[in-house]
């Protein structure tokens, strides 16, 4: 019962996952969804930046904190070790949820290349972006990623043994490029609002931090010579660049 109970939360957790992701790409890129980046009437430009700060720092904290091995080991004494990147997606999931909900348009135009060919070569961007990170967390197992092999397994009595490093296809370009992919989604817009504008600096300045000095000390520690070698070799979020000396 306890690993039919697992299960569902992991499938349960993954599809809220998966409507969130797809609620981003509209979000973003002012599409489909009823709640966008710019969309809503615009209030007082200071009281605007605290809120859409606040909220993104909600999402910074949560993901920040719940990423690393010592939270993790603290936490899955607390929860089942099956359960722990359910858990994990499901909170960043509802934090990015947050984020829609609680967003303040900021409507002054910083650029806007509508209707001719470099605001259509950026419309391919920002698809091409998303692709990018889709693509990506197949390269590394997007189950493992998310939690459905953890669930499995456990539902199965099997033991979980991760898919490890693989350097393929974008993996041997550059070595986060599910945030390269981010990048250039948040930033590859015809139109970009202050609004849209603060959302796409703060997550590049997060992702460049909580890469640069979270998750690459983790897969240092974790992985030892073969990611320091690989760190020589290839970029961080750009072919060429970012290498290890």
């Amino acid at each position: 019962m306890g690993r039919l109970l697992v299960l569902c939360y992991g499938l349960v957790a993954y599809f809220i996952f998966f409507l969130t992701f797809l609620y981003a790409i509209g979000f973003v890129g002012n599409i489909f969804v009823a709640k966008t980046v710019d969309s809503g009437a615009e209030g007082p430009l200071a009281m605007s930046i605290i809120i859409n700060l606040l909220a993104l720092s909600v999402f910074a904290i949560q993901h920040t904190i719940m990423a690393r091995p010592k939270f993790k080991a603290w936490f899955t004494k607390v929860i089942p070790a099956a359960a722990e990147r359910s858990t994990f997606v499901l909170l960043s999931s509802l934090a990015l949820i947050l984020i829609y909900w609680a967003w303040q348009p900021m409507l002054g135009v910083v650029w806007n290349v509508q209707g001719t060919l470099l605001g259509t070569l950026l419309t391919v961007l920002f698809w091409f972006g998303w692709l990018t990170v889709l693509t990506s967390t197949f390269l590394i197992n997007h189950f493992d990623l998310f939690g459905l092999s953890q669930i499995y397994a456990n539902f199965t009595k099997k033991e979980f043994k991760p898919t490890g490093f693989r350097k393929i296809l974008f993996y041997k370009l550059v070595r986060h490029p599910i945030m390269t992919g981010f990048i250039i989604a948040f930033w590859s817009t015809p139109m970009m609002s202050t609004g849209h504008l603060l959302f796409s600096a703060v997550t590049t300045v997060y992702i460049y931090i909580g890469v640069k000095y979270f998750e690459e000390k983790d897969l240092r520690s974790e992985l030892g010579e073969i990611y320091h070698e690989y760190a020589k070799e290839v970029g961080a979020f750009i072919p060429g660049l970012g290498k290890d000396k």
